[in-house]
Order: C-alpha cells, then sequence, then structure tokens
C-alpha cells in the first residue's frame, strides 16, 4: 500500500514538475487592432505605454503591465474636455504620436496636437491619473516629440522638424532636431540642433525621418528614429554618439527593422514595421515595441496599426530587432519566464470583450468621435443600460454624434449588442455601426418606413450621405432588438434578431472599403453603438444593456521562433 501510495507521489510530482518546465509563449501583436505609435517606458518593476488616438476622445491610452506580456489599460491621459479640444477635426487628424518618460517620481508624456496646440507636455505622479492639462511648446516647430533625460537630471527633447532653412532637397525631406528641456518649467531653452538632415544617407534622398528616440547604453547614446513613410517602406533606423548632441553616426546595416524586402506573398505577413521605441527591462535586457500592419490580401487591412514587441539583442555596440529576411513571429517566448507562467492578454486578437454596463463608468476600451460637448449618455437612467439620446449629428459630419467605439481586433470577429429602441419617425436611426471614417462605413440599425419598425442597413456614401442596401420589416410590438455584425477579411456580415434565432440581412458585403488601402488616413476601423437623428431634433433614446466582441485569428499559432 504504501509502495502503492510512494508511485503515485512521484507520478504527480513528475507532471507537475513537467508542467511547470513548459515553455511559455505570448502572441503577437501585444495590442490588436488600431494601437499605433507605441511608445514604452520602466518605473521599477512596472511598465508603462501609450499610443496615438488621433481624432478620438479620451486621448491617448495608458497601458500597464508587470511583464511585458499581459497588458491592462488603466485610463486616457487626456480625458478631460479641456485638456483636449478636437473641434471639426477629421478622424484622422488630432493626436499624433506620444512618447512617455519617467523621471525621478513624474510621468511625462509629450505628443502633438495636429491643427490645435501644437507640441505639448503633460504630467502625472500616477500614469493611471490625473495628468495635468497641457502645456504648449510654441518653439518646438515639428512633430513626434520625445524626451531623454540624463542621469543627472538634464533633459532633452527631440524630435521630427522641416528640412533646414525649410528648404527640401525633395519630397519627404525632413530633420531630427535637439533642443533642451526644462522639466521644473515644462518649457524647452537655449537653441535647438539638428542631429539627422534627411536620414541615414541624404544623397539616397531618404524619406520622412520621424518617431525619434534617445537612450544611453555602455556610455554611447542612441538614437533611433523611422524612416521610410508609415506605408510598406517603413523601417527603423540607429544611429550613435558619445555625446547627446552629436555628431550621430548611422548605423552600417541599417535598417534594423523593416519587412519591405520580403515577398508579399509570404503567409500571414506583417507590413509597415517601424516607430519603434525601446526600453531595458528589470532584467538588464532590451525589447522594443514597433506598429505593423497585418493585410488579409495584398496591402489591405482595416484594423490600422498594432503595437507588437520583440527583444533587442546587441551586436557589437549596436541594437537588433530582426535581421535579415527574418520575419514578424507571432508567437515568441515570454521575457521572464519565472514569473510569467500565463499569459491571458485582454488585447490580444482571439480575446473576448463583454459588457453588460452594470459599472458607474464607461469602460476605458470605449472612445468618442471628437470631443463631447455635452453629456449625451448615461449610465444611471436606466440600471444594466447605456441610454443614449439621439441627436441631430451624424457619423458623416465633423461634430460630436451620440457614438461610442471600441476598435475592432483582427480581421476576423464579430460585435454584437442588445438594444430598446422606438423610433418616433423615420429619420430616428440606432444601433451598430463598422466605422473607419466620415465617408467609409457600415450603419445597421432599427428605425422606421412608413411608420413601420424596420431593422435597415446602410452604407456610407459622398457628402455625408447614406445608401440603403438592405431592410426588412420588424413585429411592432417587439421593442427589443439584437445586431450582429461578422467580419471576415474582405467581407461583412450583418444579422439581426427579436427572438433567439439570428436572422441574415445582407451577407458578403465589402470590408475592403474599410480598409486603409481605400478610406485612407492613420485610423482602424471601429465598432460604434451610434444613435442620430439625422439633422433634426429628437426626444427619443436608446437603452444598450449589451455589447460584446469576439476576435478569432488562426494565424497567431502559424509562426514561431524559438
Amino acid at each position: 500500500m504504501i509502495k502503492k501510495w510512494l508511485l503515485t507521489g512521484f507520478i504527480l510530482f513528475g507532471i507537475l514538475y513537467a508542467f511547470s518546465r513548459q515553455t511559455v509563449y505570448y502572441n503577437n501583436p501585444i495590442l490588436s487592432g488600431f494601437y499605433p505609435d507605441p511608445s514604452i517606458c520602466r518605473a521599477g518593476d512596472d511598465y508603462y505605454l501609450v499610443n496615438s488616438s488621433f481624432a478620438y476622445f479620451p486621448g491617448l491610452p495608458v497601458f500597464h503591465s508587470k511583464d511585458l506580456m499581459n497588458w491592462n489599460q488603466i485610463g486616457n491621459a487626456m480625458n478631460r474636455p479641456e485638456q483636449l479640444p478636437l473641434d471639426r477635426a477629421g478622424v484622422s487628424r488630432g493626436l499624433f504620436a506620444p512618447a512617455i518618460s519617467f523621471h525621478q517620481g513624474t510621468f511625462y508624456i509629450v505628443c502633438t496636437l495636429i491643427d490645435g496646440m501644437g507640441n505639448f507636455v503633460i504630467t502625472a505622479k500616477d500614469p493611471a491619473g490625473p495628468w495635468s492639462n497641457p502645456v504648449v511648446l510654441p518653439a518646438v516647430n515639428g512633430i513626434d516629440p520625445s524626451l531623454f533625460f540624463e542621469d543627472s537630471g538634464e533633459a532633452w527633447l527631440v524630435y521630427n522638424s522641416v528640412a533646414p532653412d525649410n528648404r527640401p532637397l525633395y519630397n519627404g525631406h525632413r530633420t531630427i532636431r535637439l533642443i533642451r528641456f526644462d522639466a521644473a518649467e515644462l518649457k524647452v531653452k537655449g537653441d535647438e540642433k539638428i542631429l539627422v538632415d534627411g536620414g541615414t544617407d541624404i544623397t539616397k534622398k531618404p524619406v520622412w525621418i520621424e518617431g525619434p528616440h534617445i537612450y544611453k547604453k555602455d556610455d554611447w547614446y542612441y538614437l533611433i528614429c523611422a524612416e521610410g513613410g508609415t506605408g510598406y517602406n517603413h523601417s527603423e533606423v540607429v544611429f550613435k554618439s558619445k555625446t547627446v548632441d552629436g555628431p550621430y553616426t548611422p548605423y552600417e546595416n541599417n535598417p534594423v527593422l523593416t519587412q519591405r524586402h520580403l515577398d508579399k506573398a509570404r503567409p500571414y505577413p506583417v507590413t509597415n514595421t517601424g516607430h519603434a521605441d525601446m526600453v531595458e527591462a528589470k532584467d538588464g535586457n532590451w525589447y522594443a515595441v514597433f506598429l505593423g500592419c497585418r493585410p488579409y490580401e495584398d496591402d489591405y487591412y482595416n484594423i490600422g496599426r498594432e503595437t507588437f514587441l520583440l527583444p533587442v539583442t546587441w551586436k557589437d555596440g549596436w541594437p537588433h530587432i530582426l535581421d535579415g529576411n527574418e520575419t514578424v513571429p507571432y508567437k515568441q517566448k515570454v521575457p521572464f519566464p519565472s514569473f510569467t507562467k500565463k499569459v491571458a492578454n485582454p488585447f490580444a486578437s482571439n480575446a473576448f470583450f463583454f459588457d453588460d454596463f452594470n459599472e458607474p463608468a464607461l469602460h476605458h476600451r470605449y472612445i468618442f468621435l471628437r470631443t463631447p460637448a455635452e453629456q449625451w449618455y448615461s449610465l444611471q437612467e436606466r440600471k444594466g443600460f447605456l441610454c443614449m439620446r439621439l441627436r441631430p449629428e451624424t457619423c458623416g459630419g465633423r461634430g460630436n454624434p451620440s457614438f461610442i467605439a471600441f476598435r475592432q481586433p483582427s480581421h476576423q470577429c464579430e460585435a454584437v449588442t442588445r438594444l430598446q429602441f422606438e423610433p418616433a419617425a423615420d429619420n430616428e436611426k440606432a444601433g451598430l455601426a463598422i466605422f473607419q471614417n466620415e465617408t467609409h462605413y457600415y450603419f445597421l440599425c432599427k428605425s422606421l418606413e412608413a411608420g413601420k419598425p424596420v431593422v435597415q442597413l446602410y452604407r456610407a456614401a459622398a457628402d455625408s450621405n447614406m445608401q440603403l442596401m438592405a431592410s426588412a420589416f420588424l413585429p411592432e410590438k417587439q421593442n427589443a432588438i439584437q445586431l450582429k455584425i461578422v467580419m471576415e477579411n474582405a467581407f461583412l456580415h450583418c444579422y439581426y434578431s427579436t427572438a433567439h434565432r439570428w436572422t441574415l440581412l445582407k451577407d458578403s458585403l465589402d470590408a475592403k472599403m474599410l480598409s486603409t488601402r481605400v478610406a485612407g488616413g492613420f485610423v482602424g476601423s471601429v465598432f460604434a453603438l451610434y444613435a442620430t437623428s439625422m439633422g433634426k431634433q429628437s426626444r427619443s433614446r436608446v437603452y444598450v444593456d449589451r455589447f460584446a466582441c469576439r476576435g478569432k485569428d488562426d494565424m497567431q499559432n502559424s509562426r514561431g521562433i524559438k
């Protein structure tokens, strides 16, 4: 009996030991969907990351992680209307390329509000907020600012600017410039200095040098920048110097990250890689976050530019992210295997999000189209419901419509909502949209037609109008309706339900219309709870008691490196 017990114990111990020794992997991207221009910093054992948010409010999502794998959104750095005026901004304008830093107990974000205040800095003691109101940096003529702090406390601001004397030698000729930054007064001082003119080799007419960051390692200063534009020719290049203000020497083996030279027909490509930022981890190793795109066909992608993470290796005094013909891996070993026993990242492509609106405030992941000027939604009016007032504004205009969005996480996914809505006129519509910009979206909604309740599907048309694609009459005594949009790469399908069975309204719609290649701009598609009275005044309300979004990506398990 004792021998049998011992044998059982040894077997169980062996199973537990083998399980504990299993290699844990994470999947790229670490932030799926529209999360471009990542910037990262470390404060002790904690890592913080921010992204561009363009004309969506609140702006600059802030993420936290203990292991670089499992990320949680802890807030938005610009979540008060006085911080972020976005009136009349096009969807791809607004906030460009933030950079987050930590120094002596204070967090800093520098960023650019295009068509508005220009470059600014905000600060916080707690990265979850509140963040200060922006302090404008009018002397900084450019975009993509980033702070660098010496151990002594001396600070510098590095940024993208115009060609010398504002006389470009070719289209895309830009410079990287440096100026002192007074962290106590939150202002720049002294004269700016050009660190890079044009790019790695101006004789080859490099374009759009931007997204600069400076680091110090082993008594060398390293300057990394994006080069080649944010499209297919995007790359990351590196320079180094013995002094912070140069001169900087480009690496002879630049770029240290790009995918532009690879076969476009390769399986599951990641393209447009660049705009990187690096961080030294608590164990002394380095990691890079960068943006990339996952096209489902040729150069078509609807979900915008996403955030990826890879280890940085140092060779002969230079950082390397990917070498030669290496492709961006979807699967990678976790950085801290003794700490990370499981990866459960809610921002992974195949993650599930569900909201029954029982919390006192909206989830951090929701965003509005431009800055709300009034409180047109409520979570308190009816418990367990999000109440939205119908207003004249439409998502095809330049105002702030009744529109609450969630970033599309993958090209294969579905979004579902359930709502109660009694329209009072044919112009009143409420439901679920899939939106890329003012002239590229679909809207699945409940409305009236000839005084009878109907479900309708619209497609955006020119001049802020909509084209009716399909409709079906609904039971007149049924107030509640469920709506579902299913995305399958280049196609989308729309369903509705008033009972317990889904009914297909329209299938195989053109989803390429929502791609960056067709719609242009810098953003990705979002699912939106949307209600409008189409230019007329209204007293109607819609009550939403459920929103869910589920992603699916078979490619996640398709390719990895060891």
